[in-house]
């Protein structure tokens, strides 16, 4: 891995970047970097955009930083696991904090998908991309997660590819080693791996029954403590990545 920059502050911009390229800022980054930073022109920013790897640019304008200028790539793109987090949605600041850490662990999607005892009757999901983005530049991350409209937790799991395997965080599950237990799947994410973690009510019996007829099926024991749901994201993606993901 290599050594991140974490001193310099970093952007995300939808727009192709390369040496030589000029980038506008939009109103947000220009109040951020000069009114919040106090950057000024000639001061260096990193930008990434998901797509180019990371680069070095300077800033130029006026009163403000209202451009950049790209110098040299600093990091070539990378990529993430192939590795889903699907979710019954949370409530507001809940609902970003899992967001940002699901990112932070490694996530190359967000489903969110609709149970009976859901709480949350709306999901923003312009918000969860940009705390996607957020979490990016905080963490030196440049691929960014993707982030999938909501849908009924039976339709995803009707149109959801079998080959994957599907790693089901069930409270009713023996409480053993996770670890062991996602062992026992064979060849791990070789297909990709759906994480999943049901709603704070738990799953009805009808979408238990479903769920465990899925092939390429875990059923996963977080420990003998019940987690809440944001709690859980975290946890049960470190075992998944440790056991089998990008952490080994």
């Amino acid at each position: 891995m290599p050594k991140l920059d974490f001193r310099s502050p970093r952007l995300f911009v939808d727009a192709p970047l390369a040496a030589g390229a000029g980038i506008a800022l939009d109103r947000d980054q220009t109040n951020y970097l000069g009114n919040v930073l106090r950057l000024a022109a000639g001061d260096t920013v990193l930008m990434f955009n998901g797509r180019d790897g990371e680069w070095q640019a300077t800033l130029a304008g006026r009163k403000r930083p209202d451009r950049a200028e790209i110098v040299s790539q600093t990091r070539p793109q990378d990529g993430l696991p192939d590795l889903h987090y699907v979710f019954a949605p949370l409530k507001h600041a809940r609902l970003d904090y899992m967001v940002q850490k699901a990112v932070e662990m490694g996530v190359s999607a967000l489903r969110p998908v609709t149970t009976r005892f859901t709480q949350a009757s709306r999901v923003n999901v312009e918000r969860m991309r940009a705390n996607v983005i957020e979490a990016a530049e905080q963490c030196g991350i440049l691929s960014l997660a993707e982030v999938h409209d909501p849908e009924p937790l039976e339709r995803w799991l009707g149109a959801r590819n079998g080959a994957r395997l599907l790693v089901f965080c069930d409270e009713d599950a023996p409480a053993a080693d996770p670890a062991a237990a996602l062992a026992q799947a064979g060849n791990g994410g070789a297909s990709g791996i759906d994480v999943l973690i049901g709603p704070e009510g738990g799953f009805a019996e009808e979408e238990r029954a479903l769920l465990l007829k899925q092939p390429r099926l875990v059923q996963l024991s977080l420990g003998p403590r019940i987690l809440r749901a944001d709690t859980a994201a975290v946890a049960a993606l470190a075992v998944v990545q440790t056991a089998l993901g990008d952490w080994g």
